[in-house]
């Protein structure tokens, strides 16, 4: 083995020496590059892969995070002002876990970590400033989860605890918000924020938590009922949302078929903040309904009988016809009384009804429908609708809307119980300017096609350089292969004659190719006679 290599080393250095300047930079030049494309094709794919470990970081947290990673003895790199850390690929789950067993990094400001140590003989009212203080931590970081937000700040005030209680003094709470981007936070999220703090402090209302972006603006509204601004605030917001709402629903149903852009609604709505109850109670006089009927039924019975006569003079002194008659009479009388009393009550409806504020009043629509454009280029012009397209968008939109034709006396909407609302609704088509948006589509479009032709000719660019440096090293090759040769020892015969008087000690590979068709045995024997010796010798 030790030999063979000796040997190979040899006819090596023999083939080193007969080449020429030329040859030689060309042969150090070509090695060179093939090298340096497998040194950069070794260090690109064993380069470590660095992603994000953490985010957001403040210098404080940030200088922590560093100073774990150094006694760590882990790699890191930093980026975005320092406020983000990345270590590699491999480490950042480790490395998380690490740190988050070091209470690394905490987030902002103090949360309730502050009680993990023990502290002995404080006063009630350390204690509770302390408590304050983690509870306004751990809400800045729970508010700071929240995909808007970068970060937060959260101040509580809380009242005194005194052996008298004040009602008329609550917590309130002040939310300091910075939004990503300088963006500004929805309704939703703001809401959020409000009843998260809320939920979280004790005895704490939504309408008590104000929040304030970085921006200065002051995104929660005053939503007291029982208060003139919670009042106004809840009607404005009600009545925008209605608006929005009925401007979209008409928007949408025109867009379908004028297409996107092409049509504006805006709706004003005029809502009746009035709660009316009425009380009816109607009687109807043709139906009468017995209450009570009473019946009296006497019958009354006398009978007289004169033949003892009374007591007294008459009858002593009576004369004789005057006893006899008397004698054999008697007085019979019978009474029958027989008495009825009805009592009728008219039949009687009482309702109560009770009507809820927010009744639509009236409803005004002002429509823009966008004039179809003709044509392409400077010959593209608006061109009017019809009017009777003009009336079936216009029924559209008054469908949408619940607008009844001003010829049916105005609409009433069900549940309202006014039949008397006056709506309005105005259609108008006008040209829209939409040059801005064709400048803008143009000019995208423009840079589109340019980024496209600049990756082609790149591409074309890189294609050519690497064709024109392989036929370059490929004419050096074919150039350094027809001036090498080898030596005449052992070759005989007409054509290495030929050859020797051209070129004196050597043959070229033209003259070898000949001579190998005219004498395969001499070139063969004369061949592996040069690989004997070692190329040193030459005739």
């Amino acid at each position: 083995m030790t030999q063979g290599l000796r040997q190979l080393a040899l006819q090596l250095a023999a083939t080193w020496k007969q080449l020429g300047v030329n040859q030689r930079v060309s042969l150090l030049l070509g090695t060179g590059v093939v090298l340096a494309g497998l040194l950069g094709l070794t260090l690109w794919s064993s380069r470590r892969d660095f992603v994000l470990l953490y985010g957001k970081l403040d210098d404080a947290e940030a200088a922590k995070v560093m100073s774990a990673l150094d006694d760590a003895k882990v790699p890191y790199q930093t980026g975005r002002g320092g406020s983000s850390i990345l270590v590699p690929s491999d480490k950042v789950y480790q490395m998380r876990a690490q740190l988050a067993a070091k209470g690394i990094p905490r987030g902002e400001g103090v949360g309730f970590e502050i009680f993990d140590k023990p502290n002995f003989g404080i006063s009630d009212f350390v204690q509770r400033a302390n408590y304050l203080r983690a509870m306004q931590g751990e809400l800045s970081r729970t508010i700071s989860q929240i995909d808007m937000v970068e970060s937060a700040r959260v101040m509580i005030v809380m009242p005194e605890n005194r052996l008298l209680v004040d009602n008329q003094k609550k917590p309130t709470a002040s939310v300091f918000v910075r939004t990503k981007g300088n963006g500004q936070l929805p309704p939703s999220a703001v809401n959020s924020i409000r009843f998260l703090v809320a939920n979280a402090v004790e005895g704490l209302q939504a309408n008590s938590v104000s929040v304030v972006d970085n921006l200065g603006n002051v995104l929660s509204e005053n939503q007291e009922n029982d208060s003139a601004a919670g009042l106004s605030n809840n009607q404005l917001s009600a009545r925008r949302n209605l608006e929005q709402y009925l401007g979209k629903k008409a928007e949408g149903m025109l867009e379908r078929a004028l297409g996107p852009g092409q049509a504006v609604v805006r709706v004003a709505a005029e809502i009746n903040w009035d709660t009316v109850t009425r009380t009816e109670e109607t009687f109807d006089p043709d139906s009468q309904v017995a209450r009570s009927t009473t019946l009296n039924d006497e019958t009354t019975t006398s009978t007289t009988d004169a033949s003892a006569g009374a007591a007294g003079v008459a009858s002593n002194v009576a004369n004789g016809d005057t006893n006899n008659a008397a004698s054999g009479a008697s007085n019979n009388s019978q009474t029958k009384k027989k008495v009825t009393q009805s009592q009728y009550e008219l039949s009687r409806v009482m309702s109560n009804t009770l009507l809820a504020a927010g009744g639509i009043k009236r409803l005004s629509a002002a429509v823009f429908i966008a004039q179809k454009m003709e044509g392409t280029g400077a010959d593209r012009k608006p061109v009017a609708r019809t009017d009777e397209e003009i009336q079936k968008l216009k029924r559209i939109v008054q469908s949408a809307l619940g607008i009844q034709p001003a010829s049916t006396g105005g609409s009433s909407a069900p549940g309202e119980g006014d039949a008397n609302r006056k709506d309005e609704i105005t259609v108008e088509q006008i040209p829209f300017n939409d040059q801005p948006a064709i400048d803008l589509s143009q000019r995208l479009e423009t840079d589109g096609q340019r980024q496209f032709y600049w990756d082609i000719g790149r591409n074309v660019f890189f294609a050519l350089l690497a064709l024109g440096m392989f036929l370059f090293l490929l004419k050096l090759l074919k150039k350094t292969s027809g001036e090498m040769g080898v030596p005449m020892s052992g070759l005989d015969g007409a054509g290495a004659e030929s050859t020797r008087r051209k070129t004196p000690g050597m043959v070229t590979v033209e003259a070898l190719n000949s001579l190998i068709r005219e004498n395969p045995a001499s070139v063969g024997q004369a061949v592996r006679s040069w690989l004997g010796t070692g190329g040193n010798k030459s005739n």
